[in-house]
């Protein structure tokens, strides 16, 4: 049954640590949002994310700090908060890094946190993970750069729609470095 009303394409992506992954980045272009769950490692790959509407919503990480930042571009991180909400049709997308939350029981930690949402979109672990077993959905896309990636680069695509959500899973493989 096909949703009526408007779809919102989500491109979900995390811990790029300085380096955007280029079919990552051709994902984002062709969706309508797009969501960096911390460790974004430099301002050029915030401006290398460009989806149709212009907007991205971006958390700190633990490694987007001022000493692990260029210099020029540590006024960035002023605007970058802990956390986010993002209302999309059907429901409310949670946003943090994961690292303010320990490792052991994580999923369950984070829905006691954020019981509100539809989804919780999380990064840290470098760990691709749909955990959608029960509601809220938590959501780790993986690295979406070089750094342990764990198999490749990946992100997530979430059409959200009111009565609908769909999610798509993107894992590519790594790159072979010339030299």
């Amino acid at each position: 049954m096909r949703s009526t009303g408007p779809v919102i394409r989500v491109a979900i992506l995390a811990d790029t640590h300085g380096s955007l992954d280029a079919r990552v980045e051709a994902l984002v272009a062709e969706s309508d949002l797009a969501v960096h769950g911390g460790d974004i490692g430099n301002a050029g790959v915030l401006e290398r994310l460009r989806p149709r509407q212009g907007r991205v919503i971006a958390v700190s990480g633990n490694n987007d700090s001022p000493g692990k930042w260029p210099p020029e571009q540590r006024y960035l991180l002023d605007n970058l908060r802990e956390q986010e909400g993002l209302e999309l049709p059907g429901g409310k997308l949670a946003i943090i890094h994961g690292h303010q939350i320990a490792a052991r029981n994580r999923h369950e930690r984070l829905r006691r946190r954020f019981p509100h949402a539809r989804a919780i979109v999380y990064g840290h672990s470098h760990r691709l993970i749909a955990d959608r077993d029960h509601e809220p959905w938590v959501l780790n896309p993986g690295a979406a750069g070089r750094a342990r990636t764990f198999g490749g680069p990946s992100c997530m695509v979430l059409d959200a729609a009111e009565h609908r959500w769909e999610l798509r899973i993107e894992r590519f493989q790594s790159l072979k470095r010339q030299g």
